[in-house]
């Protein structure tokens, strides 16, 4: 969070308000030290007596699966290409296109082995 000076219109810093500016009801309360937005350039100065912002947890979303999942390889085409996972002699592939740049980039074709199921990308 970002505040800026209403004088001077400068990004405000957080300084520690020293103790010996501090009232003796917070010195005795035992708050000491307390901070303060002050800016650079100007002696505009705001105390900061309460919490103005609190940290959160959000529960993270399930990913999904952006090229269709496991149901996207149902109905494709096979075409003759060498798998290239070592130990792997297959000879054929089935495979999907996907446009996942720009318009004027070509298609990424995905390929999934045959014989091995090993998934690759040209």
């Amino acid at each position: 969070m970002l505040l800026f000076c209403p004088s001077c219109s400068n990004i405000l810093i957080v300084t520690t308000l020293p103790s010996t500016q501090c009232s003796p009801s917070d010195l005795a309360a035992g708050a000491g030290e307390k901070n303060r937005f002050e800016c650079r350039t100007c002696p505009y100065q705001m105390l900061l007596d309460r919490r103005y912002f609190e940290r959160k947890t959000f529960e993270s979303k399930a990913i999904e699966d952006v090229l269709g999942g496991a149901d996207s390889w149902a109905n494709v085409d096979k075409t003759p290409i060498q798998c290239p996972r070592d130990g792997c002699d297959g000879g054929e592939a089935f495979f999907k296109q996907a446009q996942l740049r720009s318009a004027d980039e070509p298609m990424t074709t995905f390929y999934k082995c045959v014989k091995c199921g090993y998934d690759f990308r040209e």
